[in-house]
């Protein structure tokens, strides 16, 4: 299981997911550009000391990041989004996934919605635009995890 921001803009959103993929023992990917350095204040804050803890690859593009999955054995792309069909508890998630998550400013172009197996979104009350991106990862990371049985065994992260 894998967990890939799409050029993210806000340092303190990525942060937070990096903490929460370094306590479930997930994989994260960052899709540049960034809107912020990855050595931001807000970033290293909000993300404590666990940057040693999660298993973080940088890629330079789209494009690059596009050129690894098949090597790292990633069989779908699930795009969270605001614009999918199939709700998140209604999906069968594989070990093997990847949860997509587009910038909090604009989500992701055609081309990336294109790319994505399936397109996920979390059921809101009518008039709700969106959830914070942290939050949306967090609840449906949480339910892929639940299903494939990925948890981490043991063990605790102080909150």
């Amino acid at each position: 299981m894998r967990l890939a921001l799409y050029q993210p803009d806000i340092p303190q959103n990525a942060g937070s997911l990096m903490r929460l993929c370094a306590c479930l023992g997930v994989a994260m990917d960052i899709i540049e550009p960034c809107g912020f350095l990855l050595s931001d204040r807000n970033f290293r804050r909000s993300g404590l000391d666990y940057r040693a803890g999660v298993d973080l690859t940088r890629h330079e593009s789209w494009a690059a990041y596009r050129a690894k999955p098949a090597a790292q054995g990633q069989e779908r792309l699930l795009l969270l989004t605001t614009k999918g069909a199939q709700p998140y508890a209604d999906f069968t998630f594989a070990p093997t996934d990847t949860l997509l998550l587009g910038r909090e400013s604009a989500g992701v172009p055609d081309d990336v919605h294109a790319a994505a197996d399936a397109r996920l979104l979390i059921p809101m009350l009518a008039g709700m635009r969106s959830l914070n991106v942290a939050q949306a990862a967090a609840m449906v990371l949480g339910e892929a995890l639940r299903q494939t049985g990925l948890f981490p065994p043991s063990g605790r992260c102080d909150t």
